[in-house]
């Protein structure tokens, strides 16, 4: 070939790949976005700011103020309080329900020190129940959040009346499948470059890919996720929450914990897979545990009636006690 031709050959190639860069830049450049920003559309009321731990926290705190042991709900990875709403509305009749965006996550932010071991999140969250006023409570968390969960009820069981663990995690992770945005955030490189690009089709793929039937998945659903993923200092926090906090560590403490626990698992889960409910369903020995085999790793969020429903089965068994 003529030199003249593949020099012309190359820069026109050169050029396109440039043209297509840019134009990929553009469309995906997603800077951080500031709480004040996000506060209109994520936190309407009932959403407050609580001052705990040297963080002002984005809590719900709804409900019945005779109850005197409230419901916490505490949401997994890369979610918000956001993810309970359904849960709320069919539980705040009856009971008092808190949940609240864990540092690192939602409008909440980072942690100042940068510290995202689960000890500190344990600290963190007696801390903030103290702030509320709160002594004994029922101790619900998804996935990351269900971790928190036990680990507190192990590390303060005196204040915890009960545990609900949905898809919780806990054991060395063998998962089927995981969802891209959370590859690139345990990535080194790839997370330093989602901190300012983050196509949002990335995010509606990993949606889709915890819920059993991905139909359910709106425009909606994958706005609230992406916008709060975007939250100033959120992107950094997650790969170094997936940094510090490592698969199965504790796992065997597990079987210390003395609290009736119930645990709740979607049958299509492919993070963690339904076998890790029957780990905990061995393991603690005051627990029942309920498949739902419809839904994915997020249950709570897919199909609020039906799970709740087994969570006001659970509890009406423990006020009979």
């Amino acid at each position: 070939m003529n030199m003249k031709i593949f020099f012309k050959i190359f820069g026109a190639g050169v050029l396109v790949f440039a043209i297509v860069l840019v134009a990929f830049v553009a469309v995906t450049w997603a800077p951080d976005r500031s709480v004040e920003d996000l506060k209109a559309r994520w936190a309407q009321p009932p959403s407050q700011f609580i001052e705990a731990d040297g963080m002002r926290v984005h809590v719900r705190d709804e409900g019945s103020r005779d109850d005197v042991t409230p419901i916490v709900l505490l949401h997994g990875t890369a979610a918000s309080l956001h993810t309970w709403e359904g849960w709320e509305q069919k539980l705040k009749g009856q009971h008092r329900v808190i949940s609240l965006d864990l540092p690192g996550f939602g409008l909440t932010g980072p942690y100042p020190d940068g510290d995202y071991t689960i000890a500190h999140y344990v600290r963190f969250l007696t801390k903030l129940l103290d702030r509320l006023g709160v002594r004994r409570f029922v101790l619900a968390g998804n996935s990351f959040g269900g971790l928190i969960a036990w680990q507190t009820a192990l590390t303060i069981p005196e204040r915890v009346r009960a545990l609900v663990l949905i898809d919780a995690g806990g054991y060395p992770q063998q998962s089927q499948s995981i969802p891209i945005g959370f590859v690139i955030a345990n990535t080194p490189l790839l997370n330093q470059i989602a901190g300012k690009i983050l196509p949002r089709a990335m995010i509606e793929s990993s949606v889709r890919e915890v819920y059993g039937d991905p139909n359910k998945v709106t425009p909606d659903l994958v706005d609230r996720y992406y916008e709060l993923t975007l939250r100033e200092g959120n992107r950094q926090a997650l790969a170094q929450r997936f940094k510090q906090v490592r698969a199965g560590q504790n796992a065997e403490r597990i079987r210390d914990i003395i609290v009736p626990t119930l645990i709740l698992w979607g049958g299509r889960d492919r993070l963690l897979p339904p076998e890790n409910a029957q780990w905990f369903r061995r393991d603690i020995r005051q627990s029942q545990m309920v498949i739902f085999d419809a839904l994915g790793h997020v249950p709570h969020e897919e199909d609020p009636a039906a799970t709740v429903d087994a969570v006001n089965r659970f509890l009406g068994a423990l006020k009979e006690n």
